[in-house]
């Protein structure tokens, strides 16, 4: 992204990465990555965050072109992770005039990062309330601790009315291929929840905390740090995000995760979906583990009330694919959901008995009686199991 007005004061100076293949080394972004920022222009000039390494030298260029020839006066750190905060010892270098406005905490921060960055007499630690008096525009800070880093502060423009905020409300996708504003994006919610339970999701009760400050603010815009700028509709967002941080379902349905090694397991999975739409479950989703991008099946196991899992077993154990789903889901704090279990095994079936400890793990997760074990295939006599399994699902 080129540098863009957003008002007579305040300029985005964000870059797009095109080419990224794995945000956060693990998180497929196949229509790239955002990394927004942006500069204040009042009586004192302020950037808020820089980027990630790999688009620095656009995001430097961008800051210059803003800047028309002014020393900015503050860099606003409200993330120390390195995707918004790798070009801060090149700023320090370039302006020698330059304070570091950032929480405490951050600051503690900063030495693991830049090995030898020379900051003394050069920052400004902010708390909760603090006020960075620009002009006109004046930033206070809030804090959001584990939203989701420790360090993270966001903080509210008094003057426009906006919201910047950190990781939160952001999504996967760059800019020019997603839309530079929330009403340009045709389905904001898909990647912005996939990033959310992929990203934040762990950590609903602090997202729960930031949402309640937010309610007490005259918010008319939020300024995420990746992912469209949002205007309109902030309701909406807001909406969404309080229900997905208090880990609520979203939409009605069932999703069914399936892992299945040589297609007996799937072919189950393909007849179960025929038998929960037939009996009258509003949608189905099923995935095949193997072969689907994960942090998707994390997304739809977060967004549906009632999942089934369907999983093979494998070296007296549980199948790889949905052992390595479920351990997400537990580390990601998933719960408030009704499970089924579905297992198979050609002469010792274990893959029931290790996703009831697994799921035992979970907060109020409600599993429900009997498991459903299959042979090596799905048998004529099996169908009156998985009947009265969908029967059970969808009570």
């Amino acid at each position: 992204m080129s540098v863009r007005k957003l008002s007579a004061d305040v300029t985005y100076i964000g870059a797009d990465d095109l080419n990224l293949d794995l945000f956060e080394s693990q998180y497929i972004v196949p229509e790239g990555m955002a990394y927004n920022s942006y500069l204040i222009k009042d009586e004192k000039f302020a950037v808020l965050d820089t980027a990630d390494a790999r688009v620095g030298e656009q995001w430097l260029a961008n800051l210059t072109e803003a800047l028309e020839g002014r020393q900015p006066d503050y860099l606003v750190v409200h993330h120390m992770e390195p995707d918004h905060s790798a070009l801060i010892a090149r700023m320090l270098d370039l302006y020698p005039g330059l304070t570091l406005v950032a929480s405490a905490k951050a600051l503690q921060m900063l030495p693991q990062f830049f090995e030898g960055i020379a900051i003394e007499g050069r920052t400004q630690a902010v708390k909760e309330g603090d006020v960075l008096a620009l002009g006109k525009h004046r930033l206070q800070f809030i804090a959001a601790p584990m939203v989701h880093w420790p360090e993270v502060m966001v903080s509210f423009d008094e003057a426009d009315g906006v919201l910047y905020s950190a990781d939160g409300f952001g999504k996967f996708g760059a800019l020019s291929k997603c839309g530079f504003y929330g009403r340009d994006d045709d389905d904001w919610a898909c990647e912005a929840r996939r990033y959310y339970f992929n990203i934040v999701g762990k950590y609903g009760a602090q997202v729960q905390a930031l949402l309640a400050k937010a309610a007490k603010l005259p918010i008319k815009a939020i300024r995420p740090l990746h992912g469209p700028l949002l205007e309109d509709n902030l309701n909406e967002y807001l909406s969404l995000y309080d229900t997905w941080s208090r880990y609520e379902a979203e939409t009605e349905g069932v999703f069914i995760a399936c892992a299945s090694i040589h297609g007996g397991t799937l072919a189950a999975a393909e007849e179960l979906k025929r038998i929960l739409l037939e009996k009258g479950a509003p949608k189905v989703v099923l995935s095949d583990l193997c072969r689907s991008d994960f942090a998707e099946n994390v997304e739809d196991a977060f967004r549906y009330p009632k999942m089934v899992a369907m999983a093979s077993s494998y070296d007296a154990g549980l199948f790889t694919p949905m052992h390595q789903f479920l351990h997400r889901l537990q580390i990601k704090g998933w719960s408030k959901k009704k499970v089924a279990l579905v297992e198979n095994g050609s002469w010792a079936p274990s893959a029931g008995r290790v996703m009831k400890e697994m799921f035992g793990a979970m907060k109020d997760i409600t599993l429900v009686e009997p498991v459903v074990t299959l042979r090596s295939r799905l048998k004529t006599a099996d169908i009156p199991l998985l009947e009265n399994l969908a029967e059970q699902i969808l009570l």
